[in-house]
């Protein structure tokens, strides 16, 4: 005989429960996009397209934010989806040799 069960034989009274147990939502986080004296629009516009999956009416609106207002905000993910889609603009940055920066706020 088996010493593991057959899930298919396992009854409720064989699960236990904590119904103390409360699921929190993730924090979100907002991605954020700041001005510089160097970078190109062009550059900015395909970041968002690239990188945020913005179409291009959007990408440009966000893009003269950062012109404008000095930010703008490219979306809100949770933490880790959040890292990493700055990580790939500083490294989309760095290649093209822009000082874009992208920083990550608690929405």
């Amino acid at each position: 005989m088996s010493k593991y069960r057959d899930p298919d034989s396992m009854n409720d009274r064989d699960v236990k429960l904590d119904p103390d147990t409360v699921l929190q939502e993730p924090k979100m986080y907002r991605v954020i996009l700041h001005n510089d004296h160097y970078t190109t629009m062009e550059f900015v516009v395909e970041v968002l397209i690239l990188v945020f999956h913005k179409p291009a009416a959007e990408a440009t609106k966000i893009m003269l934010d950062v012109h404008k207002k000095g930010a703008g905000a490219c979306g809100v993910y949770t933490y880790d989806i959040a890292a990493t889609k700055a990580a790939q603009v500083h490294t989309m940055a760095k290649l093209r040799e822009f000082p874009l920066k992208c920083s990550l706020e608690e929405a």
